[in-house]
């Protein structure tokens, strides 16, 4: 495909719709929407058989769900990955970790955004206070044993794509580890 060209239709703190002008391979034109936003960093917070969620609304879905810590650099700026996730970890859970390692890549939905994510395991961790953004006022936090974690995913009850993910990417880290 051949970008032909853009323009922005909106844009707000978080993210930017544009239309992109396309020939297809066979020379036929069309259009594309895209949805841009920073890249995020989404952390697993480990400590031994216990992960760490947080639960927050979801305004698009009318719904209150876990997931693991995630999110973006304010204002759309793009930020170094490892710096991102050790803020969202101590932003929304006021852990602080000894021990970060970078699991892997998840993109979002690549029909429709450019946004991609890293994915950090934490590990190493020590208790402190959250430091919520006013959106993250009702947010909750809470320990859960892994094997609750993964009912929760098998009932329904986490349907975070990112977090499911995630979980795969700590588990294909452990099966490589001697």
């Amino acid at each position: 495909m051949e970008s032909l060209g853009t323009r922005q239709v909106y844009a707000n703190p978080w993210m930017t719709v544009r239309e992109d002008e396309i020939r297809r391979a066979d020379g036929s034109s069309g259009i594309y929407g895209v949805v841009d936003k920073p890249d995020f960093a989404l952390v697993i917070p480990l400590d031994g058989e216990r992960v760490r969620l947080v639960e927050q609304f979801r305004y698009p879905l009318g719904l209150r769900r876990w997931e693991f810590p995630q999110g973006t650099a304010p204002d759309r700026v793009d930020a170094d990955p490892l710096e991102l996730a050790t803020r969202e970890l101590r932003e929304e859970t006021g852990l602080r970790a000894g021990k970060m390692i970078e699991l892997g890549v998840l993109d979002v939905a690549p029909g429709m955004s450019s946004q991609r994510g890293r994915v950090f395991l934490a590990t190493q961790l020590t208790e402190g206070f959250h430091e919520r953004e006013h959106e993250e006022q009702d947010m909750r936090s809470a320990w859960f044993p892994r094997a609750d974690f993964e009912t929760m995913i098998s009932k329904g009850e986490i349907t975070d794509a990112q977090s499911i993910a995630a979980y795969t990417l700590l588990l294909l880290h452990e099966h490589s580890q001697p």
